[in-house]
């Protein structure tokens, strides 16, 4: 028989206009009483849910990571309750024998006998931080998207700015852009007025490259999405001024973080907080941590035979962020010793796989410097410069002979030279 863990606990089934909620009290005999019932997902009708879990004297709690829908559940329940939110391909039912209430007790079964493994849920403020930094992120990736339209319509009309100068969107690209947009028609502009001084391309070159047919329709087009770019950069700066309040506590740990090579960003610095939090506690190591971030290969062995070990999905969002830190730290010329290792995998693994594990080794120092919370420390990952006395064998005159021997060759008598 399994060892009861928790002799009175909560299975609940959530869903988004309902959550089917079962106790189990279990006595001293190992038998457990179910008691089942159904709530909406009104706040109302939550606190009696947290009432009726008090008058059971129950405070250990577990349900299903339900898309967005388990929050509102764990609002409520959060500073009352010991609750757990579980992925739900680990305590998923057996197909065909599934209802609401078979699932909310299937839950309480798992949980009672402690074999629900909880998911990372980081305090209220990280979690604020968190929300705001994914939206963040959508919203670059939103005035990327706007950029990549403005030089579509640039291309379909015939205005190859783009392969003659390193950004389209630079100083001298957007005084010639908005001079095409006030009049399409003018063809035979002075482009050299506009031309930034230290801009090395020709002015014949650029009045050949802008030589195209931007339409009205095209043209309209542009400036809805220029106009959608200054609403998106406004937006931006606004969400950067609320997270730079909400990210005051946490300043000196966004200080350690911005101690390593590769983050220089203060927003970077506060992604990875709202990520993974400040309490490395929560996980139990640093082997952990990567794991939970997907940084990891997989355990993937059945019947004695590895089967494939490539990196999971998780950490969708941390993962990239750590990806464009590693490619940053890599091309750092004042701290080689990321580049060097990166080098090294490369050559073995490719590109893919160096970078990686790159990504998992500033993680590992991230845990660390959090953990025993110290900035990064150069010196133990200092590089020598001075090349490296490799071990040459010394040969002697019958070794030589007899290595030419076994390759073949007859080797007369001879005297020997020294």
């Amino acid at each position: 028989m399994l060892k009861i863990v928790y002799p009175i606990c909560c299975g609940i089934d959530v869903h988004k206009k309902f959550v089917v909620a079962t106790v189990g009290i279990t006595n001293k005999s190992g038998v457990t009483n179910y008691q089942t019932k159904r709530f909406l997902t009104f706040t109302e009708n939550l606190n009696h849910l947290l009432e009726w879990l008090k008058s059971h004297s129950c405070i250990n709690v577990c349900m299903e990571s339900t898309g967005k829908y388990w929050i509102p559940v764990f609002n409520i329940l959060e500073n009352y309750c010991d609750v757990i939110v579980a992925n739900p391909k680990y305590v998923r039912a057996i197909r065909g024998k599934k209802t609401d209430v078979k699932d909310s007790i299937w839950l309480c079964d798992l949980h009672k006998h402690g074999l629900v493994y909880g998911s990372f849920i980081p305090p209220a403020e990280i979690r604020q931080i968190r929300d705001l930094m994914r939206y963040r992120s959508k919203l670059i990736s939103f005035k990327s998207s706007e950029k990549n339209r403005i030089q579509n319509s640039l291309t379909v009309s015939n205005i190859m700015l783009s392969n003659i100068v390193s950004d389209t969107f630079g100083a001298s690209s957007m005084k010639i852009i908005n001079h095409l947009l006030q009049d399409p028609d003018d063809k035979e502009f002075d482009v050299e007025p506009l031309l930034h001084k230290n801009m090395k391309t020709d002015p014949e070159t650029v009045a050949k490259a802008i030589n195209g047919n931007l339409t009205d329709p095209q043209a309209e087009k542009m400036r809805i999405c220029f106009n959608h770019l200054d609403d998106i950069k406004t937006h931006i700066s606004v969400l950067e001024s609320v997270v730079l309040d909400l990210a005051q506590p946490y300043i000196s740990e966004i200080n350690l973080i911005m101690s390593m090579p590769g983050i220089k960003n203060i927003f970077t610095a506060i992604a990875i907080i709202g990520e993974i939090g400040t309490d490395m506690s929560a996980f139990h190591s640093s082997k952990h941590l990567c794991s939970w971030a997907g940084l990891t290969p997989q355990n993937n062995e059945s019947a004695g035979k590895k089967k494939s070990v490539r990196i999971s999905r998780a950490g969708v969002y941390i993962k990239p962020l750590l990806v464009q830190c590693a490619n940053a730290v890599i091309k750092d010329k004042e701290f080689e010793y990321f580049k060097i290792r990166y080098q090294q995998i490369r050559k073995r693994r490719g590109h893919k796989k160096a970078i990686i594990a790159i990504a998992h080794m500033l993680l590992n120092c991230i845990y660390y410097m959090l953990e025993r919370n110290e900035t990064f420390n150069y010196e133990l990952y200092r590089v020598d410069s001075r090349p490296k006395n490799s071990y040459i064998p010394q040969l002697n005159e019958e070794m030589a002979v007899r290595y030419l021997q076994t390759l073949g060759y007859q080797i007369p008598d001879v005297v020997s030279l020294t």
